[in-house]
C-alpha cells in the first residue's frame, strides 16, 4: 500500500480522473499489482487477475507518460508472463490503442478475438500468449 497514491496519480494522469482508485486499491491489497520503478519513482504498473476462464488475465497496464517508449510495458509484461501460473495469459486493448497493439505483438502475444460494445465504436481486441 506504500505506493498506492503514486499508482493512482499515474493512472489519473493517463485517464484524467481517479475512477479506478478502488479497483487499484483492491489489486494492491490482493497482491495483484506489479510496479516498475525508475530513478524518478514508479514508471508504470500492471494489474492482473487469475479468473479469466481459469486463465491469467492482465487487466490493466499503465505507463507514466514521461516514461513511455522506454520498455516499461514490455518489462512488466515479461515479468508477469514468467510468474503467471497458467499456460495461457490473456489481455486486451481497444482497437484504437495502436501503441499497445505494438507492445503486445513485440512481447509475443497474438490476437485471439474481440468484444464489441464495451466502448462505443472501439472494439476490445483480445490477445493471448502461450507459455
Amino acid at each position: 500500500m506504500e505506493h498506492f497514491e503514486e499508482i493512482c496519480s499515474i493512472d489519473q494522469d493517463v485517464i484524467g480522473d481517479f475512477s479506478r482508485s478502488e479497483t487499484i486499491r483492491t489489486a494492491v491489497q490482493e497482491k495483484r499489482c506489479l510496479i516498475q520503478q525508475s530513478e524518478q519513482g514508479i514508471a508504470g504498473f500492471l494489474i492482473f487477475t487469475n479468473d479469466f476462464f481459469d486463465n491469467n488475465f492482465i487487466s490493466l497496464i499503465i505507463v507514466k507518460p514521461s516514461e513511455r517508449r522506454k520498455g516499461v510495458a514490455t518489462a512488466l509484461l515479461a515479468f508477469y508472463v514468467e510468474m503467471a501460473d497458467t499456460r495461457k495469459i490473456f489481455s486486451s486493448t481497444n482497437q484504437s490503442n495502436t501503441s499497445m497493439h505494438k507492445v503486445f505483438e513485440a512481447a509475443g502475444f497474438v490476437k485471439s478475438g474481440y468484444i464489441e460494445n464495451l466502448d462505443d465504436d472501439d472494439p476490445e481486441i483480445i490477445y493471448v500468449k502461450m507459455k
